[in-house]
């Protein structure tokens, strides 16, 4: 996990407090995102998507799919996007926080 100066990590702490990521322990794609999160340094929620009945049920509900990796975005507006792909998921981590 790279270490970030306490300021630089502060920011990405706040810019991430509203990420969560549904996902299963043994999924190879859920595996995959969750490496990148740690390379990045993020704090990101996991949530198990499996295990909790909680998280499965908002993931299908608000999410529209039983699917994993979903990272669930917090809009400006208060609604929600969900990723569902590693690739994307990933590709936009990269793209805002590293």
């Amino acid at each position: 996990m790279p270490v970030h100066s306490g300021p630089r990590q502060a920011e990405l702490n706040q810019m991430t407090a509203s990420l969560k990521l549904y996902q299963f322990a043994q999924c190879p794609f859920c595996v995959k995102t969750r490496r990148t999160i740690r390379r990045l340094g993020l704090n990101i929620e996991l949530r198990d998507a499996r295990g909790d009945a909680q998280w499965r049920s908002e993931l299908i509900q608000q999410g529209g799919r039983h699917q994993v990796p979903c990272l669930r975005l917090l809009q400006d507006d208060g609604s929600s996007r969900w990723l569902y792909e590693s690739k994307e998921i990933i590709r936009y981590l990269e793209r805002h926080y590293s």
